[in-house]
């Protein structure tokens, strides 16, 4: 029987060579090109940005947010879900390959790289840096020992009852620890040893000095501070004082204040400049009221930071339809004192498009009791819907206004025109009457003046 699948690639691998062998002859029998013609296609490739095979390899070998390379030498047609550059819980997304000098970069800084390590990785140097002295000065008060005979029971010996490593070791924990048994102890007979015993004592207070200066660093980060500021789950775009706002929602789940607090935003976005050159993550301030203060907040219930999107914002162009499309991220920042500590602390959040909600406000959080104010936190999340929000971008919006402002201005100033017109026809008109009667009234008593014409 015959094999359906096989006689099919056949049939295609036949076919697929055909094509080629007539494109290779189409390029062959090409005529050739004239002078103008080929200084024309050398001054095209000499100014055009980049090649086709550059093109190739950006997208092969950059990680393109869209999800159209995966940089790693293949190019990916599928829509894939956007990336975070810092995630919901403030950790940026992001790691370091290809470090020279990685390991000496972090030893020169060791006290930051200590305070920087996991709490087991610290308990792992603090055992570490105990025994490993230990060890080397006990090491070194043995080599004493076996130098000066102390094995050999003699008369004079330097360390009293130190006869094995074991017994030296004990010394040295005792020596450093300020144990003091008394049971070992150092001669007069041999200054080598009275030099080990200030030395090792020395380098006990510098290793304690460190090991409590660094885990003592460590638990007054302020860095779990930031479990108890929140930020609310999705961002919003609604009317706000007539004007189109982006707005998200900050809270301190502590009664304890943050002093100085203040809150920022960028947006993250790729881009391509006019020469070509491809900016993967570039980043725009947002405005949230530096200028005028409003950064600044008092962060004793949730508040909602809002940017005005006018014509000095990255979203003044971006509808509702256009924001469904969109790729980006919005990276929130809130900053401000720990009041018990008086240290910096930074807590973080992102929103990407899909988590801005177009047309939605926030649900109240904060409600007036009889003698106080209550915060109900189960609503910090929650948005509701305002249908009467504007589907279109902020600049249609403002030509809008623009428009019906001038029109409702020159129907205004018509208006006018025609009631002065009026008030002088009426104006006009009364005169007339009035002379007409004048005159009616002169003809009466000139008739009554003539001669023949008595009253009675």
């Amino acid at each position: 029987m015959f094999n359906i699948a096989d006689d099919q690639q056949r049939i295609s691998l036949m076919r697929f060579f055909q094509k080629l062998r007539l494109f290779s002859q189409a390029d062959v029998e090409q005529p050739p090109q004239t002078e103008a013609e080929a200084m024309g296609s050398v001054r095209a490739h000499r100014y055009s940005i980049v090649s086709s095979e550059e093109d190739g390899m950006k997208l092969a070998t950059i990680a393109v947010p869209n999800g159209y390379g995966n940089g790693q030498g293949k190019v990916s047609t599928r829509q894939q879900p956007q990336s975070r550059f810092v995630k919901k819980d403030g950790h940026c997304n992001v790691q370091f390959v290809n470090m020279s000098e990685k390991g000496q970069r972090y030893l020169a800084d060791i006290f930051t790289t200590c305070v920087d390590v996991r709490w087991r990785w610290m308990m792992l140097i603090f055992c570490l840096s105990f025994l490993l002295s230990w060890l080397f000065f006990g090491c070194a008060f043995w080599l004493v020992a076996i130098f000066y005979g102390d094995l050999e029971n003699s008369p004079q010996k330097c360390v009293s009852n130190v006869n094995s490593f074991t017994t030296a070791f004990l010394f040295s924990v005792e020596t450093q620890t300020t144990i003091g048994y008394g049971y070992r102890y150092v001669t007069e007979e041999c200054p080598v040893a009275v030099f080990m015993v200030v030395f090792q004592s020395i380098v006990g207070c510098i290793i304690d000095a460190f090991i409590i200066g660094a885990v003592m660093a460590k638990m007054a980060k302020p860095k779990k501070r930031n479990e108890t500021l929140v930020f609310s789950y999705h961002a919003t775009i609604a009317m706000r004082d007539g004007k189109l706002c982006l707005m998200w929602r900050v809270g301190n789940l502590r009664k304890s204040h943050l002093v100085e607090a203040h809150v920022r935003a960028q947006l993250l976005k790729s881009r391509t400049t006019a020469e070509g050159e491809f900016i993967p993550l570039d980043q725009m301030d947002i405005d949230v009221g530096f200028d005028s203060g409003l950064d600044r907040i008092f962060l004793v219930s949730p508040i909602t930071i809002v940017h005005e999107i006018d014509e000095g914002s990255p979203f003044y162009d971006v509808s509702k339809q256009e924001l469904e499309s969109s790729q980006f991220e919005i990276v929130v920042i809130l900053e401000g004192m720990v009041e018990a500590t008086a240290m910096t602390t930074q807590c973080r959040s992102s929103y990407v498009a899909s988590e801005v909600l177009w047309g939605h406000r926030f649900e109240p959080v904060l409600f007036e009791e009889r003698s106080y104010y209550k915060v109900d936190y189960s609503h910090f999340h929650k948005t509701y819907e305002v249908p009467s929000t504007p589907l279109c971008s902020a600049r249609e919006l403002a030509e809008r206004k623009y428009v019906s402002s001038s029109s409702n201005s020159f129907c205004y100033e018509n208006e006018l025109a025609l009631m002065d017109k009026d008030e002088e026809e009426e104006e006009d008109s009364g005169g007339r009457q009035r002379g007409a009667r004048g005159d009616q009234h002169g003809r009466r008593v000139g008739l009554r003046a003539q001669p023949g014409h008595d009253a009675s």
